[in-house]
């Protein structure tokens, strides 16, 4: 095959790709080209016109499908089979009858997929809890639309939106539906595009109402105190943490966990799970029970099974004698899917550009779209009853001389004529005179032109206040207000989600298991290494062994039951148990805790304390001077967590921990060799972990680094450093205090 000259070819800016031209020759194209070209329309189709929902809340395969059933008439009228459904939309959608029959049932109530199911079905449409139950065929069902339909396409004749050609220019359909309620949040949706997915939970009808006529009125309004979590079909419970919730709303983004509802049977020794996670089904739990039973993580279970019937969704689980179900069920939610993480991102289109938006900013942008939509209502009425008007000022024109009329159309040779010499009679426009030309014979008499006339001064007023409305932005947001309002009246949403504060779950904690009681030696570096060495071991070793720029940060003399707290830059504390550790010796580096423990990347040891029985009181010196007293008793936690969040105040690094048994004298050092000493006792205890503490030194440009027990240090003079009250600027030390050996040269 002939090739292009290397002249003739174009100039490559990335790797090539072989496309093969016209006459059978190959031509080298530079990819980027080919995606361009190939690629980026795919995409772009994907992601407008498929895959995200738009501020209607709908995707177009939803909104083809309820527009289809509301030209058939399945509003008001009764079921037809589905099958038939699925033929007349795809007038509108062509991607074939099992796509569009799966769209259909996900939006029908019988499925149980949304808070607010759009289709009344009749017959087996499967359950969204269920991955095994399937559908029946759509020659098998019937379907018609939900009355809450109306709400969509409420006044979709009086232009509220755009029509758009369908796919073969054969009809028009709506780009949008007019939805009089913020269906974007009320119906969950997901969609998986190219480069990018949406996610979008499902909220209670009637908090989304509620909240948005509340942001109308206010746009300070707090979302989360009228709509204070999402609600799904299933039910379930969210552990609720308000903080995260609240970043979710305002980001679009993060996750939330959801488990399972359940009630115990003491008589039957039978618990029974009732509602579970939307995220999962019932086949995934009885699998991931099974291989745990089989496993023998799980001993608490005789028997599990389904017993799901028309009364609705029932597992049953049959438990032995002796075992404690809140503690089963605790350790079912942490190890299947019972308990399960929701994720968010509220990714919706806009203006057919995808946008990742928060609550807030999602329901003021439906809002402002909303308006737009009375608005053209408004103008839509207003312009027909100003067409009506004119025209019935064109019959009141004839009714001073009725005869005339007559005898004007009587007259007249041409047909052609009747109207022009209307006009010339009476002053009227041609859309006037065509009117009264069009008039039966019948009707043309004094009493019913009177009748007609007399609604011209209603009808006048009636488009002044039209016009007020139009102009008014107030008043259009008050016809929105008032729709909500009759949402929330018309369609009672009880939420089916309940809500459990995250500090009222207790997690499930496998307990400690028994460790050997033995005296061991604990030596933790300051870059991290731990060492566990038994006194024995201890004795016969030589010198202690670190990397090249590390040295022993910390050493204890403990039992192997002890736990340790170690801090670090980040402000988090995590906890460690001696005896999760093995023995190790005096030669060897040690287990590196930063990587043992998790850090986060960057994140480095500060200071490590031993808990003992968490009686103890701790002192944390920061290098802006202050110090805080708090008791062990703080970081105590009744779960097993390992990590603790917010251990100290991020208000300036830490310099020092000291563990204080009793009050003692305590010497804090700055960078500029000034010395405080003072009692700890003139140190007040706090109770919250992330307090600041109480100022000690008065620091300006040289912070403290540096903070022990008189007793650990090289002072002699104490009273010069000594103060009664604090803060305190102190004196510089000596040299003779600061314990350093001065060099000699022999």
């Amino acid at each position: 095959m002939a090739r292009k000259s290397k002249d003739q070819q174009p100039q490559k800016r990335g790797l090539d790709s072989n496309v093969m031209g016209l006459r059978g020759e190959t031509i080298d194209q530079p990819i980027t080209d080919t995606l361009e070209r190939n690629f980026m329309p795919y995409a772009m189709s994907v992601i407008v016109s498929r895959a995200i929902p738009e501020i209607d809340g709908f995707k177009p395969s939803h909104r083809k499908l309820l527009y289809c059933m509301y030209k058939m008439g399945l509003l008001n009228g009764g079921r037809t089979k589905s099958a038939n459904i699925v033929g007349q939309t795809m007038h509108y959608n062509p991607h074939g009858d099992a796509a569009i029959y799966e769209t259909m049932v996900r939006l029908t109530r019988d499925n149980e997929a949304l808070n607010v199911p759009f289709v009344d079905s009749k017959g087996n449409f499967g359950k969204v809890y269920s991955r095994d139950m399937a559908y029946a065929a759509s020659r098998y069902t019937e379907a018609k639309l939900a009355p809450i339909c109306a709400e969509l396409f409420r006044d979709i004749d009086k232009d509220t939106v755009d029509f758009v050609p369908n796919y073969d220019n054969t009809t028009t359909e709506p780009s949008l539906l007019p939805t009089t309620f913020p269906n974007v949040l009320v119906s969950a949706n997901l969609g998986i595009a190219v480069g990018m997915a949406s996610q979008i939970c499902g909220f209670n009808l009637a908090e989304v109402c509620q909240t948005t006529i509340e942001l109308i009125k206010n746009p300070d309004h707090s979302i989360l105190s009228t709509m204070p979590a999402p609600d799904f079909p299933t039910g379930g419970e969210i552990i609720y943490d308000p903080g995260a919730m609240a970043e979710i709303y305002r980001t679009g983004r993060g996750s939330f966990p959801v488990r399972a509802r359940w009630r115990y049977a003491e008589k039957d020794h039978i618990i029974e799970i009732y509602e579970i996670p939307y995220t999962t089904t019932v086949e995934a739990i009885l699998d991931k029970c099974r291989e745990l039973i089989k496993d023998g993580k799980i001993r608490e279970i005789a028997d599990m099974r389904d017993e799901t019937d028309l009364g609705g969704l029932k597992l049953a689980i049959d438990v032995k004698r002796g075992a404690d179900p809140d503690r089963l069920m605790a350790k079912l939610f942490k190890l299947t899917p019972l308990q399960d993480n929701y994720p968010c991102n509220f990714n919706i289109l806009i203006a057919g550009s995808p946008q990742v938006m928060g609550v807030g900013e999602i329901l003021t942008e439906w809002i402002a779209w909303r308006t737009e939509c009375v608005r053209r209502r408004v103008w839509f009425d207003m312009t027909r009853k100003k067409e009506k008007l004119h025209l019935l000022e064109g019959l009141k024109a004839i009714l001073l001389d009725i005869d005339r009329a007559i005898a004007i159309i009587r007259e007249t040779e041409a047909e052609a004529e009747v109207v022009p010499n209307l006009m010339i009679g009476f002053g009227i426009d041609e859309v006037q005179a065509d009117f009264v030309a069009e008039i039966k014979l019948r009707n043309i008499n004094q009493e019913y032109i009177l009748k007609r006339t007399e609604e011209t001064a209603a009808l006048a007023e009636e488009i002044r206040d039209l016009e007020d409305t139009l102009s008014s932005k107030r008043r259009l947001r008050s016809i929105i207000t008032d729709e909500l309002k009759a949402v929330i009246k018309k369609y009672p949403s009880p939420r089916r989600t309940g809500l459990v504060y995250a500090r009222e779950v207790e997690e499930y904690d496998d307990g400690p298991a028994a460790a050997e009681d033995y005296p061991v030696h604990l030596f933790l570096s300051r870059h991290g290494y731990f060492k566990k060495i038994t006194p024995q071991s201890l004795r016969m070793s030589g010198e202690q062994k670190y990397k090249e720029d590390d040295s022993l940060g910390w050493y204890w003399e403990t039992t192997n039951t002890a736990e340790l707290l170690l801090f670090t830059d980040r402000q988090q504390a995590y906890k460690l148990r001696a005896a999760d550790l093995a023995e190790t010796k005096a030669s060897a580096l040690g287990e590196y805790l930063p990587g043992k423990l998790g850090f986060d990347e960057g994140e480095s040891l500060a200071a490590a304390v031993l808990c003992g029985d968490y009686s103890g009181t701790i002192l944390l010196f920061f290098q802006n001077g202050k110090c805080a007293r708090l008791p062990l008793a703080a970081y105590a936690t009744k779960t097993n967590r390992k990590k603790l969040t917010g251990a100290y105040s991020d208000k300036s690094p830490l310099a020092a921990l000291l563990p204080l048994e009793g009050e003692q004298e305590i010497a804090v050092t700055s960078a500029e060799g000034r010395c405080v000493v003072f009692s700890s006792a003139l140190l007040a205890p706090k109770t919250s972990r992330t307090t600041q503490g109480v100022a000690v030194m008065a620091v300006k440009k040289h912070p403290v680094v540096k903070a022990a027990f008189l007793s650990d240090t090289a002072i002699q003079n104490q009273s010069r450093y000594r103060v009664r009250s604090l803060p305190a600027a102190g004196a510089k030390l000596t040299d003779a205090d600061r314990g350093e050996e001065q060099m000699s040269f022999i």
